[in-house]
């Protein structure tokens, strides 16, 4: 499999690990974060899917490193795990800050 591909995954399974097992804030139960999070899904497409474009790549990925599987607007799958990782990781943080 992939480098970039394992790695995706492994940093989604990272952040999900980090709330169900250490955090704990119930974000994942919370509607506003789910509502929020379909918002930045809808950017995250039009940006990233310009930036992507197979017609005018501005951003390349090498073949050999990550799954090809590229949906909707030619974005790779793997720019959603680690826009997941990264959004909510950050947001378990302000999360956990917010109630210490």
């Amino acid at each position: 499999m992939p480098e970039f591909t394992v790695l995706a995954v492994v940093s989604v399974l990272a952040v999900v690990g980090v709330e169900l097992l250490w955090f704990r804030t119930g974000l994942f139960g919370k509607a506003q974060f789910w509502i929020a999070y379909a918002i930045i899904l809808f950017f995250e497409c039009l940006v990233d899917g310009w930036l992507t474009k197979l017609s005018a790549p501005i951003v390349t990925y090498d073949p050999d490193q990550f799954s090809g599987v590229r949906f909707p607007f030619d974005i790779p799958v793997e720019d959603f795990l680690f826009g997941f990782s990264l959004i909510v990781l950050v947001l378990l943080c302000w999360e956990r800050r917010r109630t210490e």
